[in-house]
């Protein structure tokens, strides 16, 4: 008969996949990667982890790497500044003025800057509010159990040269530019595209696991 250990290993290996992608579903800010001096479209993902509402969404920022200007009004939700003592703006909060993102649902919020010429990581902090009253800060390092959304800063290419608008030139002989960090025909930049959601991933490992996890039981049956 087949042992049960081979069950159970099938099982805990099936568990910490499913849990690893849950784990995963925290707050980020997309893209994952942009280029010093460049204007930047820029999407916070937010998914509701629990049985109540998503209502509010704050995220601060790192003004030694890039000033946020420009926010997209979002159907169902208001949003305020924060400023510092000069004006500059340190942060948004978006409010629900309805029922929020419910248990099975994310959202996206989108804002524009620039990214400093010196910068080399944006590190997001941001702070989920659920309808019951609890926050959940995504302010930790990299691997904790909350981390902060990190966008890497990659630097200029050689030789480019920065316009009045913070827009980056291409350098001579350079290769053709990522048209995520191009301006549009209005002069305005285009928005980078967020990244592929991990989720079908999950799904065909899961399917996988499961597939395995059957032919188990069924050889262990047959030997009984």
């Amino acid at each position: 008969m087949m042992k049960k250990w081979h069950i159970m290993l099938v099982l805990s290996l099936f568990l910490s996949l499913m849990t690893g992608g849950l784990a995963s579903a925290h707050v980020t800010v997309l893209p994952k990667e942009t280029t010093q001096g460049s204007y930047e479209k820029f999407a916070v993902r937010v998914p509701t982890e629990k049985d109540v509402p998503t209502v509010k969404v704050e995220v601060k920022f790192p003004l030694d790497a890039v000033s946020i200007s420009r926010f997209e009004p979002k159907p169902g939700w208001s949003y305020e500044l924060t400023k510092d003592d000069n004006g500059k703006i340190t942060g948004v909060i978006w409010t629900a003025t309805g029922e929020g993102l419910g248990p099975t649902e994310f959202g996206e919020f989108y804002m524009q800057g620039k990214v400093a010429d010196n910068a080399t990581a944006i590190q997001w902090k941001a702070y989920q509010t659920y309808k019951d009253g609890s926050v959940v800060e995504w302010v930790g390092a990299e691997g904790s159990d909350k981390p902060a959304s990190v966008t890497k800063v990659n630097a200029k290419p050689a030789g480019a040269a920065t316009d009045s608008h913070g827009h980056t030139a291409p350098a001579a002989n350079a290769g053709k530019a990522d048209s995520a960090a191009a301006p549009s025909a209005s002069g305005e930049p285009a928005a980078g595209a967020p990244a592929a959601s991990g989720a079908p991933l999950y799904l065909s490992i899961a399917a996988l696991i499961l597939g395995a996890l059957s032919f188990v039981v069924s050889l262990s049956r047959r030997k009984r």
